[in-house]
């Protein structure tokens, strides 16, 4: 197999190229230097050039076939009116990149950086970084002062940076120092959530695009979003502040006014004008905790600011305007809110381009020690002094902590709140034994009151306190989404479709309804029991 052929794209230098007579072989020319290197055959070179330098590109290319007879000179054409006009010289050398005949597997390519404006070579430069040039740079440079022309350099730029080892090692370094932010500098040890994390280190770096965050009360939404706005506030993201509203704290035309704002008199009350949150996060990141509780309306009017960044205060005539970046957290099922109506589709696929779930604590208990670690090291911040553990306190409280006895239904905000309780009463600031006792006592009982496996109130409905009881937890769990499903389908077939959507698909003949009626005929019920309430009345 032959040597790959090596082609130069480059712009004439119509100030460096053109000294003439005998005399030009003593003045540095970056082009004609460019192929005068034993240790760089050109066999072929592109030469850019505006029109009215014909005559000049002519003899640029006699002269590198005189000292380099084995590179063959192809002259282009290329009007520009005004060669420091950015966007004409960007969108000529975009238009022969696009129509010329790349052929990367038999070539290898090398765009000439020497010659031409500044503005010319920032536009190559961008063609080039961007692939429209699947090629690396070359820079050229005149030999040093007394030196013979031999004696010009020339440098080889890759622009896949992965390529240069301390470069990648420093790029590394701010990724994980980048990732270490969002983790709020804890050491988690959960694999599939560090994972997440590194990916939305990159989305939340690279995008400006709305980001969801999804998770039970308490898993850290809040606390994620801000660190995801401090990321992109280090990289010049944003500039404006970071604005939190809980949706959940939303009701009725208060709610238009507090996101949209107001103008003078929009209502009884209305004394002045009001900006609004989503204007007040102009140019920063907008966090709506808990947006699937937001009403019809206020999610119309929110895709629209999403979308086109202009939305109608209340009362106002005219349009208000905001670039804003959003984050938003729910611990709804924001699909099975959409299938019920509840909250409109169109927004959701605008608002979940990028999903990340936040798993619960106690389906990651590895990762209670370095949280544990972490509130301490918070607490010590804060009080001015050292909290910690006995050996046995600490070696009890963790166990416990990671067990299937903790259930942690705030999760971070549980274990929060167990940490501080017991450094404040902690004699001497160390936590002991005795205190991790009284803890795990006080959180067993608080966790047992009230508590029942969910969908027990259904069940219990349907089939009574004293069946519902004798139920395997795997059962009622089981039963209590079924008839879930159920009351909020019309008919039998109508919750068979939705409950075998998946495995219908392999079925020649679905039969939806048989296959439900036979799974409540196991608890001895019909649809008519299960079904929606209204159709018994």
């Amino acid at each position: 197999m032959g040597r790959r052929r090596l082609v130069v794209l480059g712009l004439l230098g119509t100030t460096l190229e053109r000294a003439q007579g005998p005399r030009r072989w003593e003045v540095w020319r970056p082009t004609v230097s460019l192929c005068q290197h034993d240790d760089l055959i050109v066999d072929r070179l592109e030469l850019l050039h505006d029109p009215a330098y014909a005559t000049l590109a002519s003899a640029v290319a006699d002269d590198i076939r005189h000292v380099s007879p084995e590179t063959k000179v192809d002259l282009h054409r290329v009007a520009v009116k005004d060669p420091w006009d950015f966007e004409e010289v960007y969108g000529a050398l975009h238009d022969f990149a696009r129509g010329y005949p790349f052929d990367p597997d038999h070539e290898d390519y090398l765009v000439h950086i020497t010659t031409g404006t500044h503005v010319a070579q920032i536009c190559l430069f961008l063609l080039t970084e961007s692939r429209y040039f699947p090629a690396r740079l070359v820079q050229t440079g005149p030999p040093s002062k007394g030196a013979a022309q031999a004696e010009a350099t020339y440098t080889v730029i890759d622009l896949d940076l992965s390529r240069y080892d301390r470069l990648a090692a420093r790029f590394r370094r701010e990724e994980l120092e980048e990732v270490s932010l969002l983790k709020s500098g804890i050491a988690t040890r959960n694999g599939a959530f560090n994972e997440q994390i590194d990916r939305l280190e990159k989305v939340a770096a690279r995008s400006t695009a709305p980001i969801l965050l999804m998770g039970p009360t308490g898993a850290g939404k809040s606390l994620l979003a801000r660190r995801i706005y401090e990321l992109k506030r280090a990289r010049r993201l944003v500039s404006g502040p970071f604005v939190e509203v809980n949706c959940a704290t939303l009701r009725g035309e208060g709610a238009v006014s507090a996101l949209f704002g107001h103008v003078k008199g929009a209502f009884t009350g209305a004394v002045r004008d009001r900006p609004g949150l989503l204007r007040q996060a102009h140019n920063g990141l907008l966090f709506l905790d808990e947006i699937g509780e937001l009403g019809e309306g206020e999610q119309t009017m929110l895709l629209r600011a999403v979308e086109e960044r202009r939305f109608l205060p209340l009362g106002a005539d005219e349009e208000a305007c905001s670039d804003f970046q959003l984050i938003a957290g729910t611990n709804h099922d924001l699909p099975a809110d959409v299938r019920q109506g509840r909250f409109r589709e169109d927004l959701l696929a605008r608002i979940n381009l990028w999903t990340f779930r936040l798993p619960a604590l106690r389906e990651r208990p590895e990762e209670v020690e370095p949280n544990v670690n972490y509130e301490l090291e918070q607490l010590t911040r804060t009080g001015g002094t050292v909290v910690t553990f006995s050996k046995e306190a600490r070696q009890r409280f963790l166990a416990f902590a990671s067990s299937a006895r903790a259930s942690w239904p705030s999760n971070f905000r549980d274990l929060n709140g167990a940490i501080v309780r017991m450094a404040t009463l902690a004699p001497g600031a160390r936590i002991t034994e005795v205190i991790v006792a009284d803890e795990i006592e006080r959180l067993t009982h608080e966790w047992s009151e009230g508590t029942e496996p969910a969908g027990t109130e259904v069940l219990i409905e349907v089939l009574g306190h004293r069946r519902a009881a004798a139920l395997d937890l795997f059962d009622a769990v089981q039963l209590a989404e079924v008839v879930r499903v159920c009351r909020s389908a019309r008919t039998l077939s109508d919750a068979g479709r939705v409950l075998f959507s998946e495995s219908r698909k392999a079925k020649k003949i679905a039969n939806d309804a048989d296959r439900l009626r036979k799974y409540l005929a196991r608890f001895d019920l019909t649809w008519a029991e299960v079904g929606r309430p209204q159709a018994s009345h």
